[in-house]
């Protein structure tokens, strides 16, 4: 049987572990205040998703260089009917 580096990890010392749960604990207190500050804005996503397809509807947007396309109300897509529809971080 072949033996290669990534088979055999070095050992970690205690203060690489302190190191990890530290920084461990800090990124997951950074993500639960990101989560929460999206979350608050769900009312104003909502609004800005609404506008901008209405824009696309309306005005358009430019596929190419000078070519706008409209996009009918049909192909818009609908909201999924599910409770993390506007979920952003998962």
């Amino acid at each position: 049987m072949k033996k290669y580096v990534q088979d055999e990890k070095p050992p970690i010392s205690q203060e690489a572990k302190a190191w990890m749960d530290e920084e461990t604990k800090a990124q997951e207190a950074r993500y639960k205040a990101i989560v929460e500050e999206i979350d608050g804005m769900e009312e104003q996503r909502a609004e800005w998703i609404e506008e901008f397809l209405h824009l696309i509807q309306t005005r358009g947007f430019y596929v190419t260089g000078d070519t706008k396309v409209k996009i009918p109300k049909e192909d818009v897509p609908q909201k999924p009917d599910r409770p993390d529809a506007m979920r952003v971080i998962w």
